[in-house]
């Protein structure tokens, strides 16, 4: 079912701040910034060999990026695995006994179709079930 780790998810406060580490320190390029509503984030995606580093900044102080900040502080928030087809993995995954926080795929960054595995059901990680056209 998983192709490939997509991306992993960095829940930052201050995007900007965070691209400046990324880029300037590590020399990675990002690909541009995202607003991405429904998810209340703002993102940008760094290209790091065949996957990337997604930064997540709240753009709400009720999302859940900035709840997860306000819990955890700034920090990996979540792993991105690729998938050929999201209906069929999330049907798999909830074949398996898998407690899914999406039903259903939803809009992701970038045009992705992703779904959320719930972190109880996967060893406390947040798994996203992403994918790409």
């Amino acid at each position: 079912m998983v192709k490939k780790v997509d991306h992993i998810g960095v829940a930052v406060k201050n995007l900007d701040d965070a691209l400046n580490f990324y880029e300037n320190i590590l020399g990675l390029k990002a690909a541009g910034k995202e607003v991405v509503e429904e998810q209340k984030v703002t993102v940008a995606f760094l290209p790091v060999g065949d996957s990337e580093v997604e930064l997540l900044e709240s753009t709400e102080e009720d999302g859940p990026v900035a709840k997860y900040i306000a819990k955890n502080g700034e920090g990996v928030q979540h792993i991105a695995f690729r998938v050929d087809n999201i209906e069929e993995a999330i049907a798999e995954m909830k074949e398996k006994g898998v407690r899914m926080i999406d039903e259903k795929p939803r809009y992701g960054a970038g045009g992705a179709r992703i779904a959320f595995c719930h972190p109880k059901s996967t060893g406390g990680v947040l798994i996203e079930l992403c994918e790409r056209a």
